[in-house]
């Protein structure tokens, strides 16, 4: 049975169309078995349908507060089987409860190199802060926001002219290569999390999670 994989969204998809890219061409030995979004007009069901992948949308605002929410994803969720879960521009906080569900299948990328820049307006921020380097960050997803055990980043320099728009569309093609690779190493069995932190192939990564240069995508 092959690895599944349902992946979570809010936008426009493009981490996602990189994931089902991926899964068709070979480079990721899964199957995308769902995609749900807490927006019914989120881009990303489009491409999840174009591809002949199920769809289903759980809307927040139908909901009193988080814990309902999260159980309605649970329940939408756990049928499609799924092996991992990849959050793809997913915009909302999530419940201890549903992380602790899915602990060690929950999967996140983040549009910094972590721990810089934890939530919203990354670049922005990167920009501000004049740092000389950004990316981006797969972590498995734990309780503290973009908090989780990191595996893998990927860096690219900020130039003295950059503007946010820059560092976003260089940070995402970064991000468009990462994830798919992290989410094969959990499809061939690679790469886990334990107790003590996150381990690939065996070994417990180093706290920085391994650093993949630009080069190597």
């Amino acid at each position: 049975m092959s690895h599944r994989i349902v992946v979570l969204i809010s936008g426009g998809g493009t981490n996602l169309q990189a994931i089902l890219d991926a899964a068709t061409d070979g480079r990721l030995p899964a199957e995308v078995a769902l995609v749900v979004s807490n927006r019914a007009d989120a881009g990303g069901l489009d491409r999840a349908r174009a591809a002949g992948v199920a769809t289903a949308v759980v809307d927040h605002r139908s909901y009193p507060d988080r814990d309902s929410f999260d159980q309605a994803l649970i329940d939408t969720i756990d049928p499609a089987e799924p092996d991992t879960v990849a959050l793809a521009g997913f915009m909302r906080i999530l419940t201890p409860a549903f992380v602790a569900h899915y602990r060690g299948r929950l999967l996140n990328i983040h549009p910094s190199l972590l721990p810089r820049h934890r939530g919203l307006h990354t670049h922005a921020r990167a920009l501000e802060e004049g740092d000389t380097e950004h990316g981006c960050s797969v972590h498995f997803v734990t309780e503290e926001l973009d908090g989780g055990p990191l595996v893998a980043q990927a860096a690219v320099p900020v130039h003295a002219n950059d503007t946010e728009a820059d560092l976003s569309k260089r940070v995402g093609e970064r991000e468009h290569q990462l994830y798919p690779r992290v989410l094969r190493w959990r499809a061939e069995g690679r790469l886990r999390l334990t107790e003590a932190g996150a381990e690939l192939d065996g070994k417990r990564l180093d706290p920085r999670g391994v650093q993949i240069s630009v080069d190597s995508l």
